[in-house]
């Protein structure tokens, strides 16, 4: 996706979110759930050694690898975000990805539409801006409260730019 403001100056934002995916388990969890993995892969593949069965040690030994490796994926996943910034002329979408590659796209704040997909049970399921038949979709790991109330905001900001930057009424 392009430019839509291909050429104009950058106004200062009067909204700003920086969105990153939540992990629940931080690295003090994850070093003591690691080792209490183990503890109990090696006890008991070791009950399993007395008996002479050496080879299901040898299995618990990858079950905390296969455990560890998974976790630091998904620790590496984690790192992505996307910042987002409204000003009165200009509506700025940073995507970095886990591995630091950066998409950034600019669009003008009067042409987008903001999409909010909602089911009854889950509630907000998906976030999309869509300018001149294209469409980006924002906030697509955080979870339905998350998005609701990033929606919210990003829809105030969105007609606040409309109105050229003036407070609409009732906010």
């Amino acid at each position: 996706m392009t430019s839509d403001t291909a050429g104009a100056a950058w106004t200062a934002p009067f909204f700003s979110a920086r969105l990153t995916p939540h992990r629940s388990l931080g690295p003090r969890g994850f070093r003591i759930l690691m080792c209490a993995v183990a503890a109990l892969c090696l006890g008991v593949g070791g009950l399993f050694l007395t008996i002479g069965a050496w080879p299901v040690f040898g299995f618990f030994g990858l079950d905390i690898l296969i455990i560890y490796v998974a976790f630091r994926l998904n620790y590496a996943a984690a790192r992505a975000f996307e910042e987002v910034h409204v000003g009165a002329e200009d509506l700025l979408v940073r995507k970095v990805g886990a591995r630091g590659e950066t998409e950034e796209i600019r669009l003008h704040p009067y042409w987008v539409r903001l999409e909010v997909k909602r089911e009854e049970d889950e509630g907000v399921t998906g976030l999309a801006l869509l300018s001149h038949g294209r469409r980006l979709e924002i906030g697509a790991f955080l979870n339905p409260g998350d998005r609701e109330t990033f929606a919210v905001a990003l829809g105030r900001a969105l007609a606040r730019a409309r109105s050229g930057g003036a407070l609409p009424a009732g906010a």
